[in-house]
């Protein structure tokens, strides 16, 4: 998958949310949805930030996207309902959804974990996820093919050290991602896997490792082809799975 190259129009009249659009893999990853045909739903909290990848989308020639403003560590139930409001007027189905924003404050050991910034980041990483996609069952299901991806991270197969709540999240959410394909496997079109990107040069890697040398990791860009296929027409069948974006194939403690 990493390395395949998909159809152009491989995603045409599709429509796909992505959350945390405005950071740098989120625009990188909505910028090669729209070039492959799929019309975004941009969402994130800033607003500078998603109006920017709009008007890249739009510059490229992608179908016109959509903003969504929202920050998931205040949402509540109704706003989750609200926004599946909005995609089944405006749109009438959803066929993606990339669970792509993350929050991450720092390595800190247990003993001196804040209290307040662990609820905060399980607040993003976690119940945010669950909620967005309990909301947007609905719209999913009124796809023939809908898929829904998780962004896993390595930290929490491994229990790394001084990765606390972020890790317990990254677990938490593959378990759901697991409970999720499990229930929807039978009697509905909606997949769900997860998706490891592995270390990739943008700003949260930098914020982890500050002193390392950034060209080291790739680019965003260079690991977007397994998205494309986990959203596209390509995965269909594939469910319960977690993806290393840099290798190109399913987990092997997952796949079997």
């Amino acid at each position: 998958m990493k390395d395949n190259q998909p159809a152009a129009d491989v995603l045409k009249d599709r429509i796909i949310l992505v959350t945390g659009a405005g950071g740098d893999m989120g625009r990188a990853v909505a910028g090669s949805l729209g070039a492959h045909g799929a019309t975004v739903i941009l969402l994130g909290r800033t607003i500078r930030k998603l109006e920017q990848v709009y008007d890249d989308l739009e510059k490229a020639g992608a179908p016109k996207p959509a903003i969504y403003p929202m920050n998931l560590e205040g949402a509540t139930p109704k706003d989750y309902a609200d926004l599946a409001q909005v995609i089944e007027s405006e749109f009438g189905r959803l066929d993606g959804l990339l669970h792509n924003a993350a929050l991450f404050q720092g390595l800190t050991p247990i003993a001196n974990y804040d209290i307040e910034l662990w609820h905060r980041i399980l607040q993003v990483n976690l119940n945010a996820p669950f909620m967005l996609t309990q909301a947007l069952l609905g719209v999913l299901n009124r796809s023939t093919d809908a898929s829904v991806v998780f962004t896993a991270d390595q930290v929490s197969e491994d229990g790394q050290a001084y990765w606390g709540a972020y890790a317990v999240a990254k677990g938490g959410a593959n378990t759901l991602m697991k409970v999720l394909a499990s229930e929807l496997e039978t009697n509905t079109p909606i997949r769900v896997n997860s998706l490891d990107p592995g270390r990739v040069r943008t700003s949260m890697t930098l914020k982890i490792y500050p002193g390392r040398e950034p060209t080291q990791w790739p680019t965003p860009d260079a690991i977007l082809n397994t998205y494309l296929y986990l959203l596209g027409p390509d995965s269909r069948g594939v469910t319960g799975q977690i993806f290393r974006a840099q290798e190109g194939r399913p987990a092997e403690s997952v796949s079997g």
